[in-house]
């Protein structure tokens, strides 16, 4: 037996650090948590335990061509000759911008995501602007902090107040959690979790609180209006820090706890016991979770929550991600920086409506399930179906939308290959090394790319420039402790982090009031909306599973669930029963699922986990808009309204 430590690659706050244990025959046994990394600690999600297992199930074995409904297996050459034909066609009658290249962060790794793009851009194609998870509170948050990254978990141990708002953290980073908690336990710290359902997480906070969907805005001015009213608020870092804490101000008393109580449905007594425990357990960590954002007005929401720790003089003393922290060149990673051609970008959130109008003639998808995971699947849907479109999928498993594709092309998983992963909670980074030889005749993204650009004749040298020197150059004084060199030995190297105390604003402060809000076409303070539904309506909600990433690992634990949660009064209301089949339904369609009866939600209040299929196989995204928020340009998924019906 041998081990190999690697590092995960999947879309996720942890970003572990792996110990996979090998058997004589190159086999994996086992994937554990490696316990020298100070945020793994020795344990890992029921994701990466079993990646070995998903390795070997439901894999895209060979290239394959669609012939009618069949899909036909077919060499490499033979594909990437189809491919490039295609492509080549579609850009010589109609333009590069009629060749969509649509992928997130199905593999996080920098060649696997980054360095796969340069073709794309080198061609012009069209991208989207990567808005479906978390660039609604980016921008939000970006308005008066300029970079987006706040508190990382070796910072934890000064803290002696965590409040998880919106973020169920126990499912979603279990290592950030676990860590709050070592520190409840050493210290007397205090877990807050401030979330409609009675998460996983709420289950084991001090306090839990549940503002009504969509009224955190109006919360966190309540929670402002108490510290100014305690005067609990840091005066000289006000005044040194900030500007425009007199309009914020004005805004904040203007929410008493009566008023907070109308809009939200959390007490004054509540909202008080949250307000003293800021303002005497410090310093705090407010972490934002990025499911808080994916809703009508889910900038400002970030956003307000984002301002309490100013008040309470904290340089960014709240966390949403921290991936902008670091020195990493992305954007050269990409080639976006090394072309004066204009890539057109659409909108990611929005896109159903662009394919279902024949928007685009051919569409590349790595990295992404989006048949699955983007809103409004029946225009989607039958946007892909559309007889003028040419899709080709490139992806480690059968996936949803890879049975719509015209070509599918195998990928290797993150075990198969070599890779650079950047986290986006802590700073500790390491080589993701090949850990097995693949298992099926797949190829990587950057072998792929380089095929179609020399078969498409492209002449910028950049997009076939070696990707590990192209990493080396991305990441020249990144690290504290080390260099290229010791990264690719294999050693765990801290990255170099920016100044907590460097905002990247106008003013080079932070903007309680934001000056570029005009910009946007936004109010400079965070604004509450008016939450209205109609009668008979429930506001659906939906997040993670703790066995599944997105669609992933459904190959290993079965199907997502496709249940409900529904309060015992709306369900004795309605005459359902646990267990019964009921119908979700809106202008958009309906599911049938089954309900679980609980009083983890609220009355009024309904939630699934995320992304499921129903009981006849239609995906839960088909009740979701596909109109992106106003600003930020994000998901609306937690504004949606259904009603429910018994079978």
């Amino acid at each position: 037996m041998k081990t190999i430590i690697t590092a995960c690659a999947r879309d996720c706050y942890d970003t572990c650090s792996l110990i996979v244990t090998l058997d004589d025959a190159g086999q994996i046994i086992s994937s554990n948590g490696d316990p020298e990394h100070p945020l793994t600690r020795g344990f890992t999600c029921p994701r990466g335990a079993k990646d070995g297992q998903r390795l070997t199930t439901n894999r895209v074995t060979q290239p394959f061509l669609r012939r009618g409904t069949e899909f036909v297996p077919i060499d490499w050459e033979a594909a990437l000759n189809i491919v490039a034909t295609r492509f080549a066609e579609i850009v010589e009658k109609h333009g590069a911008e009629k060749l969509l290249y649509l992928d997130y962060a199905g593999n996080s790794g920098l060649m696997t995501e980054a360095f796969s793009r340069r073709l794309w851009y080198a061609l012009g194609a069209t991208q989207t602007d990567h808005a479906v998870c978390s660039k609604a509170g980016h921008r939000g948050i970006g308005l008066h902090y300029g970079r987006r990254s706040g508190v990382f978990p070796h910072e934890f141990a000064e803290k002696r107040l965590f409040v998880f708002w919106g973020f169920n953290a126990t499912v979603s980073s279990p290592h950030q959690f676990a860590l709050a908690r070592k520190i409840r336990e050493q210290h007397g710290a205090n877990i807050v979790v401030i979330d409609p359902r009675r998460s996983e997480t709420a289950q084991q906070a001090d306090l839990w609180l549940q503002p009504c969907p969509g009224t955190d805005v109006a919360f966190a001015y309540g929670v402002m209006s108490y510290l100014i009213r305690q005067q609990a608020i840091d005066k000289d870092f006000l005044r040194q820090w900030t500007l425009g804490f007199d309009a914020l101000q004005a805004e904040a008393i203007q929410w008493t706890p009566e008023r907070v109580e109308r809009v939200t449905g959390v007490s004054q007594a509540q909202l008080e016991a949250l307000g003293e425990l800021y303002c005497v357990h410090r310093p705090s960590a407010t972490l934002i979770g990025i499911g808080l954002q994916k809703c009508d007005f889910g900038a400002d929401q970030a956003r307000a929550v984002s301002l309490i720790p100013a008040l309470l003089g904290q340089h960014r003393g709240f966390y949403y991600t921290n991936g902008g922290a670091f020195y990493v060149d992305d954007d050269m990673i990409a080639g976006k920086t090394l072309t004066g051609k204009a890539s057109p970008v659409i909108s990611q959130v929005g896109l159903a409506e662009l394919l279902a109008s024949g928007a685009f003639r051919g569409m590349m998808v790595q990295g992404m399930n989006p048949a699955v995971t983007l809103p409004n699947q029946r225009a989607f849907r039958a946007g892909l179906q559309r007889d003028d479109l040419f899709i080709v999928v490139h992806d480690t498993h059968w996936s949803d939308t890879a049975k719509l594709a015209d070509v599918v092309l195998p990928a290797p998983t993150y075990l198969e290959k070599a890779d650079v992963v950047c986290p986006w909670s802590h700073d500790r980074i390491r080589l993701s090394p090949q850990v097995v030889a693949p298992i099926t005749d797949s190829r990587d993204e950057v072998w792929l790319m380089r095929e179609l650009a020399r078969r498409f004749s492209v002449q910028e040298d950049w997009v076939c420039a070696d990707p590990w020197n192209v990493m080396e150059t991305a990441f020249d004084g990144a690290f504290e402790d080390g260099d290229w060199h010791d990264l690719m030995a294999g050693k765990l190297l801290t990255l170099k982090k920016r100044p907590n105390a460097e905002y990247e604003t106008p003013s080079g402060k932070i903007e309680l009031t934001a000056s570029q809000a005009a910009r946007f076409g936004v109010s400079p303070l965070p604004t509450q909306q008016e939450i209205s539904a109609a009668g008979g309506e429930f506001t659906l909600l939906n997040s993670a599973n703790v066995r599944y990433t997105s669609s992933q690992f459904q190959e290993v634990y079965g199907a997502i669930p496709a249940i409900v949660q529904i309060n015992p009064k709306d369900a004795t209301r309605l005459g359902i029963q646990q267990g019964d089949a009921v119908t979700l339904m809106n202008e958009r369609g309906a599911l049938r699922i089954k309900a679980d009866v609980t009083d983890d939600v609220p009355p009024g209040l309904l939630w699934s986990p995320r992304q499921y299929a129903d009981l006849e196989g239609v995906p839960q995204n088909t009740l979701m808009t596909s109109e992106p928020q106003a600003f930020g340009s994000g998901p609306r998924f937690n504004s949606t309204r259904v009603r429910i019906l018994k079978q």
